[in-house]
């Protein structure tokens, strides 16, 4: 029986097969060559399109985030922060990955140096948990806003927000480390192609020609400490929030009260759902072919940074009007 190894970013397992890969006996190449989506090669150009339109309104929208909170005084609170953080993660994350994904798609340039590609592994898998730590963060934000609104301003200070994403740095950093540094010191020997459009860490290790059961367990050990404890306490801001929206005394004070944190939530739903989704799919669907899995891959990690500031842009007045502000004022 063919064995599957764990994903970490997608909170999914991907199916690799070794049968369509070369065999040839290498030690430790100084390259591996990317194959984009197994089976959807001739489709590539196409399928380059939606990804780099998806990319150009992620790197556009988030830059204006950084922008506006920036410029306006007014939205230098720890919300708009913890929002700025977000942008700055979704930047890395897709500029690690979409760039190397179009040459491969336009220019059939499929061969990324070992270094880079270790490199790539880490900048993906660690700003994809620091990103998760940012959503707890928003999330309790959102709860000491609604829960104790009176205590806002002097329980999250300009210090404590510093903190906590100093925490959140530090905790995605010093978790995904081993990743590269376990990955390097494997012997390959079995091939150097990856059945992947970037280096996923696990598609990079089940390549090695020894146990990669240390790199295996430890992924999965960190995806249930991060993606697991994450959702349990973003869960529970939000029972004590929808707890504290139904004690209000009218339904527009409960539907005002909701807005001000529904965005949030829907982002957190955007986030989470495909990455159960792809779970799902795995466990459930065993006929599902790999280039859909991959797809999906490649959905979850250039979605979110797409909707982000799109979403909050909308949903967030205080974004919205100095957008149209600075448009109106450049436009006259």
């Amino acid at each position: 029986m063919q064995e599957t190894p764990f994903c970490l970013r997608t909170g999914h397992l991907l199916p690799y097969s070794m049968s369509d890969s070369n065999t040839t006996d290498f030690t430790n190449p100084s390259t591996f060559i990317l194959q984009g989506i197994p089976g959807l090669e001739m489709a590539h150009v196409w399928i380059s399109i939606p990804f780099c339109t998806m990319y150009a309104i992620a790197v556009l929208g988030n830059f204006t985030i950084l922008f506006i909170v920036k410029r306006e005084p007014s939205l230098h609170e720890p919300m708009y922060y913890f929002l700025c953080m977000l942008a700055v993660s979704d930047l890395v994350v897709s500029t690690s990955i979409v760039p190397k994904m179009l040459s491969i798609f336009w220019f059939n340039s499929r061969e990324i140096d070992f270094s880079a590609c270790l490199t790539q592994l880490y900048f993906i898998h660690c700003f994809s948990a620091m990103e998760s730590g940012i959503f707890v963060a928003m999330a309790l934000d959102r709860y000491v806003a609604i829960c104790d609104p009176l205590r806002h301003s002097t329980i999250l200070t300009n210090p404590v927000v510093a903190k906590i994403g100093l925490a959140i740095m530090l905790r995605g950093i010093i978790l995904i480390l081993p990743f590269p540094f376990l990955a390097r010191r494997w012997p390959y020997c079995k091939t150097n192609i990856i059945p992947h459009s970037y280096c996923e860490h696990i598609a990079v290790v089940k390549l090695a020609c020894a146990d990669v059961s240390i790199s295996s367990y430890y992924s999965l050990s960190v995806a249930f400490l991060v993606m697991g404890l994450d959702v349990f306490f973003i869960a529970m801001s939000y029972i004590q929030i929808l707890r504290a929206i139904f004690s209000l005394p009218t339904k527009d004070a409960q539907l005002k009260t909701f807005g001000t944190c529904g965005s949030h939530l829907f982002i957190i739903l955007v986030s989470y759902f495909p990455a159960l989704f792809s779970f799902l799919t795995h466990r459930f669907g065993h006929n599902v072919p790999l280039h859909f899995h991959i797809l999906i891959a490649n959905v979850y990690v250039l979605m979110p940074p797409m909707l982000h500031p799109i979403i909050y842009g909308v949903r967030t007045k205080q974004i919205w009007d100095r957008l149209l502000q600075l448009l109106t004022h450049k436009g006259t």
